[in-house]
């Protein structure tokens, strides 16, 4: 077993009489509100986790760094937050919670093994402090560095966070660690309270009459394969293609010469991959999740706000293939603009006002794919500045987890600090097996670096003809009895098998 240290209990805020813990009414919205009405409830909801890992670079106090995330918990009130499943959803917010912080010495527990001792734990989210933070000191002075190094990972639970909530954290504790230990200041308002007050008061009928006409009649290709058999596997898996800096940085031009974010490109291949898989005739509708932050609400302060307020937006569009990729571009950025402006409407109301009837927990018949471009806040100017001028450097790494719950396939893509870009196809293995899962891949590997060579008056049918000859991902039924996540994600980095200047490209089978 890893010898480990565990700080004292951090002093955090004056000791005085324990305040009862208030209670909000949880709204149907976002991916917690799926998984709580999904099978296994606030059990399954708790197993689906994501991570961030940083490298620290020089001299860690851990008492000033536990006392630091101590002090943003006790500022932020999603840090001291647990959930009342039953009979309906309510959230309590705790007055007090610690800070669980757990360093291990050098040599003493193996990194990977680290991080997935860490995500089979999962949350029990009736329990506070949706947050672990785990150190592991790396033997002697690592390259390019004089000091010692830290490697830190922060555990979170993708129902109540998300990664643009732990960079807001993490830049509160950076802020908090510069001034010793406790962050200035009392509890941030608006918080959790605000938002799901704002929420009650909106006026659903404008976002109901839009919701629908904004979907298009008839059946929706949902997924990018064809029938299969079972699997014979389980559990989540994970398959990652990257893009170098260089190459990152030509999809980004290419998709600013069309007026349009990298969101809508990424979008665009991925309603191409469900295209194939469509049955009819030459033109198909296709649809799929789109994950939004939910915070370009009229809250005031909503940018700035930790939180469960990312959920999950039908997109739903037609693709022709004899229409110009420009026009299908179009489509998704104006399709996507036009959404924004009601993204606090759950994916249950949405399901209710398109007359589907969907009774799936992740998205029925509007999707059963997942598409993430993830985000993230800006720092403030000079926070890491002065971290490096007190003699420490923190440098992001990666991002990991298992993924989205409830749904067979996503796609999230992850920034890289020196601007490169990770795609990681996340999998329910009981459905797409790990070797369908590595074709799939391939098949966007393909796509990626053939878009940015195309131009203006490419057709969708061009672009297509790249995987001409490749057969089609096999998905499995879905099970009667749901898959258990209980075992860590399998993640399959791609081998860079090509020029310099092509995106890693994924073999057909698992290495």
């Amino acid at each position: 077993m890893a010898r480990q240290h565990r700080p004292r209990p951090p002093r955090g805020r004056p000791a005085g009489p324990r305040r009862p813990a208030t209670t909000a009414p949880w709204p149907p919205h976002g991916l917690l509100h799926h998984l709580l009405h999904g099978p296994g409830g606030h059990r399954e909801a708790g197993r689906h986790v994501e991570q961030l890992t940083w490298r620290w670079s020089g001299p860690l106090d851990t008492e000033r760094f536990t006392a630091a995330w101590q002090s943003v918990i006790d500022r932020e009130s999603v840090l001291r937050a647990a959930l009342h499943p039953a009979p309906a959803p309510r959230l309590i917010l705790h007055d007090r919670a610690r800070a669980d912080v757990v360093r291990h010495r050098a040599g003493s527990a193996d990194w990977e093994r680290l991080l997935e001792r860490e995500r089979l734990r999962g949350f029990d989210l009736r329990r506070p402090a949706p947050l672990r933070i785990t150190l592991l000191d790396l033997p002697g002075p690592c390259t390019g560095t004089a000091g010692p190094v830290t490697r830190v990972v922060l555990t979170f639970p993708n129902a109540l966070l998300d990664a643009y909530s732990v960079h807001l954290l993490l830049e509160e504790f950076c802020r908090a660690y510069l001034a010793g230990g406790t962050l200035p200041g009392g509890e941030r308002r608006p918080d959790l309270r605000d938002w799901t007050a704002w929420l009650q008061r909106q006026d659903t009928a404008p976002a109901h009459q839009w919701w629908r006409t904004a979907l298009p009649a008839g059946p929706l290709t949902l997924l990018p394969a064809r029938p299969g058999p079972p699997t014979g596997q389980r559990g989540p898996g994970r398959v990652e293609v990257r893009l170098g800096p260089r190459e990152a940085a030509r999809l980004h031009h290419w998709a600013a010469l069309r007026c349009v974010p990298d969101s809508s490109a990424v979008q665009m291949l991925w309603a191409l991959l469900l295209y194939r898989a469509a049955a009819g005739g030459p033109v198909a509708a296709v649809g799929f999740g789109v994950a939004v932050s939910g915070r370009g609400i009229a809250l005031e302060g909503a940018e700035r706000l930790p939180g469960p307020l990312r959920t999950c937006l039908p997109m739903a569009v037609r693709v022709d293939p004899r229409q110009p990729l420009a026009l299908l571009l179009a489509q998704l950025r104006d399709r996507a603009l036009d959404m924004a402006a009601y993204e606090w409407v759950s994916t249950a109301r949405i399901h209710r006002w398109s007359g589907r009837g969907a009774t799936a927990t992740a998205g029925g018949e509007l999707f059963e794919s997942l598409v993430s471009v993830e985000s993230v806040p800006r720092p403030p100017a000079g926070t890491r500045a002065r971290l490096a001028a007190a003699g420490a450097v923190l440098e992001a790494e990666n991002a990991g987890g298992t993924g989205p719950g409830g749904l067979p396939l996503a796609l999230l893509v992850h920034p890289g600090a020196d601007g490169s870009l990770t795609f990681a196809l996340v999998h329910d293995r009981s459905r797409v097996c790990d070797r369908d899962a590595h074709l799939l891949a391939d098949h966007l590997a393909r796509l990626l670096d053939h878009l940015p060579r195309t131009g203006e008056r490419t057709t969708t049918a061009t672009v297509l003809d790249v995987l001409r000859g490749q057969p089609l991902p096999a998905i499995a039924p879905r099970p009667r009895t749901p898959a258990g996540h209980t075992t860590a994600p399998r993640t399959f980095r791609l081998r860079p098998r090509r020029p310099p200047d092509r995106p890693a490209a994924c073999p057909p089978h698992p290495p």
